[in-house]
């Protein structure tokens, strides 16, 4: 009876965890830090696709893993595909999607990558899209950032540092600044 009762507890806090770091938030602009070197309004180009309001969220001390998202943007004429993540910090990264399958959020990982239609934005976002962060080394410290690498089917790889914002981010639209 003990047995089941640590399971439950520990599975318990599982889905906790899960909850308060990948689902949504209603405040867009919570924990957001504009003043670092790769802010969230700064775009990253590499080649016909544009990486835009990067960020990954602060874990909890002890936590197996992280989220990373993002905007992609395919400007080209062609579709491309993001198929891979890495990062330093953590034992692997991979391309996931959460999603509602009835009354229960399932995560699984996107064995294909993400389709990045031509002309299209995708956005990769807590309670959908994400990038997976697991086996990580240490706590994602909000105001720090994590170095990633991601692996295009056409545009290639790139490496940049994602901005660390506070554990419930959700992003920003920074629609109101312009054109960037």
């Amino acid at each position: 009876m003990k047995k089941i009762i640590i399971r439950a507890v520990m599975a318990l806090f599982a889905v906790l965890y899960l909850f308060i770091h990948f689902a949504p938030r209603a405040h867009a602009h919570e924990g957001i830090d504009h003043s670092g070197e790769t802010a969230q309004h700064d775009i990253l180009v590499l080649g016909d696709i544009e990486i835009a309001n990067a960020f990954a969220r602060a874990t909890l001390p002890n936590a197996p893993v992280g989220g990373g998202f993002m905007t992609i943007t395919n400007t080209g004429a062609e579709d491309d595909r993001l198929i891979g993540a890495a990062a330093d910090v953590a034992g692997d990264a991979q391309i996931h999607e959460m999603a509602l399958d009835g009354d229960i959020m399932k995560m699984r990982a996107l064995e294909d990558g993400i389709a990045l239609p031509a002309g299209e934005t995708v956005t990769l976002a807590p309670g959908g899209l994400h990038i997976m962060f697991m086996g990580i080394e240490q706590p994602f410290v909000e105001g720090e950032c994590v170095e990633v690498r991601l692996t295009f089917e056409k545009a290639g790889e790139v490496g940049f540092c994602m901005p660390v914002a506070a554990v419930a981010a959700n992003g920003a639209d920074h629609s109101s600044h312009g054109s960037h």
